[in-house]
């Protein structure tokens, strides 16, 4: 995989359905063991955790049209090499989190992609993209959980920083692109549309 040319971005725009159509890979235990590896990246390389995410979801009978979904984010990282974390000192201890979500983009299952990334000031200390276990009626909902499963990481980050002596300045900040999940997450008037979650 070394010779592969580098690309910009891990998945192409439009990924073809991956469920259906395409021959049986012909090496599944290759497969499974790229993205294994893959998984492994994701630790230090949170840019690939939504592509890798995509094709662990796949593992369990690949095709050749996934292995080459496989094949393209080493390719990515390749091109990015020279990419990497920079952490700085800095007096500032706010602790933010983004969330986003991508709501029923897969159609075999209709369940969304959730994430979230949290900073210590402007370090990046936590991040995760996982498939939402439920499926969610609606954008709202599905960003609403992306919220939930931040600010449960939050809460276990404030909890630690405390146990080892460090105090936040101001309480976590949580940003999220959503109105819905906004007004949602801050008035409890609306809970009864959300009770199955």
């Amino acid at each position: 995989m070394i010779e592969f040319k580098p690309v910009n971005t891990p998945m192409a725009a439009t990924q073809p359905p991956t469920t259906v159509g395409g021959a049986p890979f012909s090496d599944p235990m290759q497969y499974c063991s790229v993205v294994g590896a893959l998984q492994y990246v994701t630790l230090t390389r949170p840019n690939v955790a939504f592509a890798v995410n995509r094709v662990c979801q796949y593992m369990h009978s690949p095709t050749s049209d996934q292995w080459i979904m496989v094949k393209r984010i080493p390719r990515y990282l390749k091109a990015t090499a020279n990419h990497g974390f920079l952490i700085t000192k800095n007096s500032a201890l706010t602790l933010q989190a983004f969330t986003n979500s991508d709501w029923a983009r897969n159609s075999t299952d209709s369940k969304s992609i959730g994430g979230y990334a949290i900073y210590l000031g402007s370090n990046l200390i936590s991040w995760t993209s996982r498939k939402q276990k439920i499926v969610a009626r609606s954008s709202t909902e599905s960003e609403y959980k992306a919220l939930v499963d931040a600010v449960a990481e939050l809460i276990g980050l404030e909890s630690l920083l405390k146990k080892i002596g460090c105090s936040l300045y101001t309480i976590p900040i949580l940003w999220c692109d959503n109105i819905g999940a906004t007004y949602l997450s801050a008035n409890p008037v609306f809970h009864a549309r959300i009770k199955h979650l």
